[in-house]
């Protein structure tokens, strides 16, 4: 059992652990036996101090397919046959272990799956803490298993990948540390804190194993913040988190800051820990993490300070990220219908209710972060409930402008800030996908960034001119209060523009003077964002070549400006624009018709981004056809919505939308020859092409939400980081 005093069964069963004990390696692998293969299990040794942040840190966060801190080790299911080979070994040192020594055989896991916080998008999931411990036992002894009943992953792989699993439920712990050992005698001797006891009551040697056996070569304690003047007892289970790194298992080691996790050798030690625990205060620590580490101006100086208390008041009451996420949806689509009132009233109502949606927006990634809910599921519903949230405010806008005094017309206007608001974003997705995990990555550009980001002022200068969400909705909210509907979009379009501008010039010469190898998945991923259908595949086929250093965006641009420019130059009802979307969709083939490889391939997507949504803008502004640009408002936001859906799934590591999807809806090329023809041959006919628009819009919203619903609610996804460092 844990040392007379202690608290760790208590702080064990806070975190939702049903603590059990074991007394031996041998008897930890027979409590593991019985867990069932779907849920976590964990290791804890007896004699652990620490705060209890610091165990739901290392013990609770579904992120990972193993993590650790000094003395506590848990493990998801896809990490468990390794953990019962690390434990086999342990048991039978130098050996070989007998027939079920390891547990019983690995039971097949069933598929199961938030980076949250304002614009970041994701997360926050539904599920609380999720694992069970096996706490340590005396000495080197295995501790107590805790389990969760109902995690549940998605795939076997765990190497370079975030966990497939999500929490559920109680968690069973077993803890090896309370149990007594016979001597040869017959009579019992108590386990003491440093390993087994002799008889006499002489200690082991130094470093030495219950059996014997010394500690596996190479093999070092796990990372964990100790206790000041303390220099820690060996312990079993971090033995254990070795034993997994060196079978390939990645043990995720939380940093712990100023937070103790100490396995003391001594007394001395113990209340020496004890000491160093009572002077931290775990809560204010916990509150302190719950902020994003990196995040707009606005939102750490004016959100933040008070958010954070408003999630952890969430947390005590039950409430779940998700939750709030759905609470900060609804109370956007309040705000977007008080600003389609077109008064002064419901213009000021409008900017309150935006601000406090954006609170709520806050709070669900901090609450997520405060009680470790992480899921992919609550990443893309922050995600896309972000961008459903900002552009129904934008229809409500237009709509209060054509209801207010003098029918202002701003259709086109928040048409563009969709359009120019969705490529920025896909320019940072295209971006971060093609670089994150090059290697080699080095760039004069980013070096300059980085000592940049070293002198206080010019890190928060830099984070507003991008205008990240916060800044972003602050504008709009005070706009929409005191001026109009027509002065809110131009000031967003500029302020966007130039952003767009900044962030876009800065990457390209970082990729020019990098020197990196794009990886595999960095290739895989850039294809799958460019949503190419038949006719780009067709003519990809055809036009196979070897990968060129910038034929790719070469043709992406060639492709966009071509069809733009032709749609502006021939007008509504001219087959000009027909004519360039078929060249456009023959210059997109020939941009896909080699892997992305180039420096400034990421290009590619946010150019067919643009090409496509900028068509179906100037169509219908120079359509001058009662409804059709509403109707195009509706066409953009389904096709947006299947690109961010994309972009969360290759996120969470599930990949692009099923291919015969992406097909079915045409892909970028196709669409944008459907919408030129369907006005080249609907010009004449009253309410033609906002009917054609409309019934385009409605078919794509339903065979994108069907799929993407059904894949989120259903399939088994991992969770996910949500401190990407870009406060988009």
């Amino acid at each position: 059992m844990p040392v007379a005093g202690s608290s760790l069964g208590d702080d064990l069963r806070s975190l939702g652990f049903d603590v059990r004990t074991a007394a031996d390696a041998a008897g930890v692998t027979e409590e593991l036996a019985a867990v069932p293969a779907h849920e976590r299990v964990a290791l804890v040794d007896p004699r652990f101090v620490g705060h209890v942040h610091a165990l739901r840190l290392a013990l609770t966060d579904p992120r990972f397919p193993a993590a650790a801190t000094r003395g506590a080790l848990t493990v998801q299911p896809e990490a468990r046959t390794a953990l019962t080979r690390a434990l086999a070994a342990a048991a039978y040192p130098g050996e070989t272990a007998p027939v079920g020594a390891a547990g019983g055989p690995e039971r097949a896991a069933v598929p199961g799956a938030d980076a949250r916080d304002g614009d970041a998008g994701p997360v926050g999931g539904d599920a609380g803490p999720s694992g069970g411990a096996v706490a340590s036992g005396a000495g080197h002894r295995p501790g107590a298993t805790v389990r969760a009943p109902g995690a549940v992953h998605a795939s076997g792989e765990y190497a370079g990948s975030p966990s497939r699993t999500r929490p559920s439920g109680a968690a069973t712990a077993l803890d090896p540390s309370g149990a007594t050992a016979l001597d040869s005698s017959g009579t019992a001797a108590a386990l003491d804190p440093a390993g087994t006891a002799a008889a006499d009551g002489s200690a082991p040697a130094p470093g030495a194993h219950p059996s014997g056996a010394t500690a596996a070569p190479g093999a070092t304690a796990a990372p964990g913040a100790a206790a000041p003047g303390t220099t820690g007892a060996h312990s079993w289970a971090d033995d254990i988190a070795a034993r997994l790194d060196a079978e390939g298992v990645p043990v995720h080691r939380p940093e712990l800051g100023v937070l103790v996790a100490a396995v003391p050798a001594d007394a001395r030690e113990r209340a020496t820990a004890a000491d160093a625990v009572a002077a931290v205060d775990d809560e204010r620590v916990r509150l302190r993490a719950a902020v994003k580490s990196r995040d707009g101006f606005f939102t750490t100086f004016c959100i933040s300070p008070y958010s954070r208390y408003i999630a952890r008041w969430c947390a005590r009451r039950g409430l779940t990220p998700n939750q709030v996420t759905t609470a900060s949806l609804l109370t956007a689509l309040i705000a977007a219908a008080c600003a389609a009132t077109g008064t002064r009233p419901g213009f000021v109502s409008a900017g309150v209710l935006l601000i406090a949606s954006f609170v709520l927006d806050c709070t669900d990634g901090q609450l997520a972060r405060y009680s470790l809910q992480y899921s992919t599921l609550g990443a893309w519903l922050d995600a896309t409930f972000d961008r459903a949230k900002e552009y129904a405010y934008y229809a409500g806008l237009a709509l209060g402008a054509a209801r207010a005094g003098g029918g202002d017309d701003v259709w086109a206007l928040a048409l563009g800030a969709m359009v120019l608001q969705t490529c920025r974003h896909v320019v940072d997705f295209a971006f971060n996908e093609a670089n994150h995990d090059a290697t080699g990555n080095t760039s004069p550009t980013a070096a300059l960034s980085g000592r940049l980001d070293s002198v206080g002022w010019t890190v928060w200068a830099r984070r507003m001119i991008v205008l990240p969400i916060g800044e972003r909705w602050a504008m709009i909210a005070v706009l929409t209060a005191f001026t109009t509907p027509r002065i809110t979009f131009y000031a967003l379009l500029v302020g966007c523009a130039l952003a767009a501008c900044y962030t876009t010039a800065g990457r390209v010469l970082r990729s020019l003077t990098r020197r990196a190898e794009r990886t595999d998945r960095a290739v895989r991923a850039l294809a799958e964002l460019t949503d190419s259908g038949p006719l780009a595949e067709a003519v990809a086929k055809a036009a196979a070549r070897g990968a060129g250093s910038y034929l790719a965006p070469l043709s992406a641009v060639l492709g966009a400006a071509a069809v733009l420019a032709g749609t502006a130059a021939g007008g509504f009802g001219s087959w000009l624009p027909v004519g360039c979307a078929v060249l456009y969709a023959v210059l997109a083939g020939v941009a896909v018709a080699a892997p992305l490889k180039g420096p400034l391939d990421w290009l590619v997507p946010p150019l067919f981004r643009a090409a496509e949504y900028g068509t179906i803008l100037i169509l219908a502004a120079r359509s001058e056809v009662n409804g059709a640009l509403p109707a195009a408002f509706g066409l953009v936001a389904a096709v947006a919505y299947h690109h961010y859906d994309t972009v969360y799934r290759i996120r969470g590591g599930t990949g692009a939308p099923p291919r015969r999807l992406v097909r079915a809806i045409g892909g970028h090329e196709g669409r944008t020859v459907v919408v030129t023809a369907a006005a080249a041959l609907l010009h004449d006919q009253n309410q033609g092409f906002t009917i054609a628009l409309t019934a385009l819009a409605a078919a794509l919203a339903l065979a994108v939400l069907i799929e993407s619903i059904r894949f989120w609610v259903s399939s088994g996804a991992p969770a996910v980081h949500d401190e990407t460092g870009e406060p988009a």
